[in-house]
């Protein structure tokens, strides 16, 4: 099964790349590998949640905020590729996490995008990670995450 067929299977679908709000792109490519810049979550032109995790942020708002982080970065990555059945391996994701000083389950909230890096895209999915905690992230949001990808030829 493709990555858009278990996409449509799952009831999501890939956002519009997100306007960058600074001197950057959302994506670039180098040979067959691209590299996303850190993607938030955002969606319909807004964020949508704001905070830190453990202070008002609860670990499952941080792990949906993960899965649409990675889906924004999905989308960069596609927008490149064709298409996100031209994305053909996952080779790493790194997730920051806006934390309170107590919260140490980043990567419990890592998991949710990795999670869905593996029913996408099955073995190819499997990519290395980091799971960050810092203290403040762009806007607020509290969960950043940075995407590389290999794509097709």
């Amino acid at each position: 099964m493709s990555a858009s067929t278990k996409l449509a299977s799952l009831g999501l679908t890939l956002p519009t790349v997100a306007k960058p709000v600074g001197s950057y792109v959302p994506a670039t490519r180098v040979g067959n590998v691209v590299y996303t810049s850190g993607q938030i979550p955002v969606a319909g032109g807004g964020v949508t949640i704001t905070g830190k995790v453990g202070a008002g942020v609860t670990l499952e708002q941080a792990q949906d905020a993960a899965k649409l982080c990675l889906l924004n970065a999905l989308a960069a990555v596609a927008s490149l590729a064709g298409g996100i059945n031209g994305i053909t391996r996952i080779v790493r994701v790194c997730v920051f996490v806006a934390s309170d000083t107590a919260f140490s389950d980043q990567p419990k909230v890592a998991n949710a995008a990795s999670d869905l890096c593996v029913e996408l895209f099955g073995d190819a999915g499997r990519h290395v990670r980091s799971a960050v905690g810092v203290s403040v992230l762009p806007l607020d949001v509290p969960v950043e995450l940075e995407l590389v990808a290999e794509i097709a030829a």
